[in-house]
């Protein structure tokens, strides 16, 4: 039922401060107690008076409530309702100086805020200083609420209107006006799509250049995010763009496309080499493949000789330390990787990577070199650190990233070690390995570990496949699999799906079986056979915790088998409701959840990937408390976007992890993502076992598919050219 009310702000419940939503209690006339607003409000404060629009609903939870179109923002017509207002809107105002300058002033004191400030240093204690500081905050927020109206008069969704106003302040109205489009490049989360309705209501033209140039920086961003290319070719480009904007004149692209260049947003180039005219570059992304060639290059030509006969005298104290010998192709590995500025080894499971990995640690220690060990992620660098028995970090840590002032140690402030040795190097985007390449003094080794058959890396490029198949940094290809290891089904399977072939089931019972193909079509018999096995028949056989040593892994989000149907059912029946939740959107949380986190965050040391547990939910403060391995972290009512459930987590963040045993849903459904090295990675994160189910049809489709995946990138010529002697790279 449509609303129109007047009233006084008596508490605030909730705030986001991103998108400025708000819950709040009101008084308002004409209805009796306190009543909850909900809806686009910004900061609101307890005392401020607002005239609201909207409808009346009734919340299955929290009962009736008005869901706020529009509103603006009227004084405190009391004496009592301004001290309230002041005391929690100005920076520095107590419930003293708010009385006090009420006393002088009266309801006028708001007015001479406004109109003639200097006149509120009547009142003792205003001094200078602290003046600036109440005008200060009286100014943001009546800007932002006034950049909120503003974005409602043009029935625009104000849910940017705070990040808007950060960025662009007391000009934001006039630059909004100017050209919306440029929010798509500066705030994360304002896609194309959403600045280009706010510009379609600000009345920019369908064809308007700042439109098209829009639309086509979007393409090529959402290219590197969606598919990890560094460039797109500009055909396919053009018609990408055409499709998304209801466009055919080629003029007016090939123009939007001239002026980005111009602008030095993109950059254009014909790369013979792969047989691609006029390949499109995010500017960033042509940098970043230029830098990393070069500083490449410097990396390896700069002399820091290891003496050949000190490693080979090395070796045997290292083997007898490791308690074993190293076989030839190992010993040659580990030689290699002591003698050269620059080493990479790949190879798959029972190949000995970690074998190798202790061994490398172990010799150059006993060289006396400073060896420090990284890796993208943080179980990736814990499983480093138990393999290594040495202290291993996240890539981010080691480099002391900050979001507010980026990496600490860079071009000007070098990392400090001989040695740096990174593992799970797959994972590892254009973008950070520049960063480390930045941090490393010339004079540093750099040993990179890796499965190159693996997923590449969520963001863009193709850094370590780019790495090996350019030729000109030295490797270890490792293939003989340990006898062990050909014991494994688990082992022997991911070899050969790493070939294209069916896998071959174990001839052992559980529980020392290790590898189960399940054939069957349906997808709805798939879910319910994926909860059997999760909730019973695995518990069962293995004698394995449910909730944390059995982990599905499922390349969507979406369908009767992707995550987000599967985190719901698990739930239920793992962790059903016994007290306290919290509902968040889709989600809900409860006690002994598993949750995944989503995000970096540097300040409570939790990042991306990283799994924990729901300890402690507070249902009325809307907050909860998680356990990362011991790690207890608290995520208020804001921050609870950065967490998902995770009984079932997509491949993609299950790179560098390990379970004890995973279970692996393969249907039609699922055909755009089905590729044979998404297949591989779920199948090397199984322990002790792994169990897939789905159609034949659709793993044939997957292990076939080798080419969907390719990535759009040009570092391997690149570091031939400059290897060469062609220093443009």
């Amino acid at each position: 039922m449509p609303a129109t009310i007047k009233a006084e702000v008596h508490s605030v419940v909730y705030h986001n401060p991103d998108n400025g939503y708000a819950v709040a209690r009101v008084r308002a006339k004409d209805e009796p107690g306190v009543i909850t607003v909900v809806g686009c409000l910004g900061q609101l404060q307890p005392g401020e008076f607002l005239e609201l629009e909207g409808e009346w609903k009734n919340h299955p939870k929290f009962g009736r409530q008005l869901e706020v179109s529009s509103f603006k923002q009227t004084y405190p017509a009391t004496e009592h309702g301004v001290v309230r207002f002041l005391k929690s809107s100005l920076k520095g105002v107590g419930e003293k100086t708010a009385e006090a300058l009420v006393k002088e002033f009266g309801v006028a004191v708001l007015d001479i805020l406004d109109s003639d400030p200097e006149r509120l240093r009547k009142v003792k204690g205003i001094t200078k200083n602290r003046l600036e500081g109440m005008l200060e905050s009286w100014r943001g927020q009546r800007e932002v609420k006034s950049l909120i109206v503003f974005l409602h008069s043009h029935e625009v969704p104000p849910t940017y209107a705070s990040r808007i106003f950060k960025l662009y302040g007391a000009q934001s109205e006039e630059k909004l006006r100017e050209n919306p489009y440029e929010l798509a490049y500066l705030i994360r989360g304002i896609g194309f799509k959403t600045a280009d309705v706010m510009a379609l209501k600000l009345g920019f033209a369908e064809d308007a250049p700042q439109r098209i140039e829009a639309a086509l920086g979007y393409v090529l961003i959402s290219q590197g995010d969606r598919g990890g290319h560094m460039f797109c070719p500009e055909e396919q480009l053009f018609k990408e763009c055409s499709r998304m904007l209801g466009i055919d004149e080629l003029a007016l692209l090939e123009e939007g496309l001239a002026s980005l260049e111009r602008k030095k947003r993109v950059h254009i180039e014909d790369l013979p080499e792969q047989g691609v005219e006029r390949a499109v570059f995010l500017m960033s992304n042509y940098r970043a493949e230029r830098e990393i060639s070069q500083r490449l290059f410097g990396l390896v030509s700069h002399p820091a000789p290891v003496s050949r006969a000190e490693v080979n005298r090395a070796l045997p104290r290292i083997e007898a330390a490791l308690g074993f010998d190293l076989s030839r192709e190992q010993r040659e590995a580990v030689f290699e990787a002591c003698v050269n500025k620059v080493f990479i080894i790949t190879g798959g499971p029972g190949t000995g990577k970690t074998t190798i990995t202790r061994a490398i640690v172990a010799a150059l220690t006993q060289l006396k070199l400073k060896v420090k060990l990284a890796a993208p992620t943080g179980r990736a660098a814990k499983r480093l650190s138990e393999a290594t028995g040495e202290q291993a970090q996240t890539l981010h840590r080691l480099l002391l990233y900050s979001p507010e002032h980026g990496f600490y140690h860079c071009e000007d402030q070098k990392l400090s070690a001989e040695v740096l040795l990174v593992d799970e190097v797959s994972m590892l985007d254009a973008g950070l390995f520049l960063a480390l390449l930045r941090a490393l003094p010339v004079t540093c080794r750099l040993v990179l570990v890796g499965d190159v058959n693996q997923l590449p890396s969520v963001g863009a490029g193709n850094v370590l496949a780019d790495l090996i198949d350019s030729g000109r940094v030295p490797k270890a290809v490792l293939t003989h699999i340990f006898r062990q290891a050909q014991e494994s089904s688990i082992v022997v399977n991911a070899h050969r799906f790493n070939a294209g072939k069916f896998p071959i089931p174990s001839e052992k019972e559980p529980p020392e079986a290790d590898f189960f193909w399940i054939p069957q079509d349906n997808p709805q018999k798939v879910q319910e056979m994926i909860l059997e096995m999760v909730t019973a028949r695995i518990p069962e056989r293995y004698g394995l915790n449910p909730s944390r040593d059995v982990q599905v892994l499922t390349p969507m989000h979406k369908g009767e088998v992707g995550t987000s149907a599967l985190n719901q059912l698990l739930q239920e029946r793992l962790n059903p409701r016994r007290g306290a939740e919290l509902k968040r959107g889709y989600a809900t949380f409860r006690p002994g959840d598993r949750v995944l986190q989503l995000r970096n965050n540097y300040d409570k040391e939790v990042f991306n990937g990283d799994l924990g547990w729901v300890h402690e939910v507070d249902s009325e403060e809307g907050s909860l408390m998680v356990d990362f391995d011991g790690n207890l972290v608290g995520f208020d009512a804001t921050e609870l976007e950065d967490l998902t459930l995770a009984y079932a987590v997509s491949v993609h963040k299950s790179q560098g992890c390990e379970y004890p045993a995973i279970v692996v849903p393969v249907v039609t459904q699922h055909y755009v993502l089905l590729m044979r090295n998404l297949l591989y990675t779920a199948l090397t994160r199984a322990r002790r076992l792994a169990v897939f189910i789905g159609s034949e049809k659709a793993l044939a489709t997957g292990l076939s598919n080798t080419t969907s995946g390719q990535r759009m990138t040009h570092l391997k010529h690149r570091i031939r050219h400059i290897f060469s002697g062609n220093l443009l790279g």
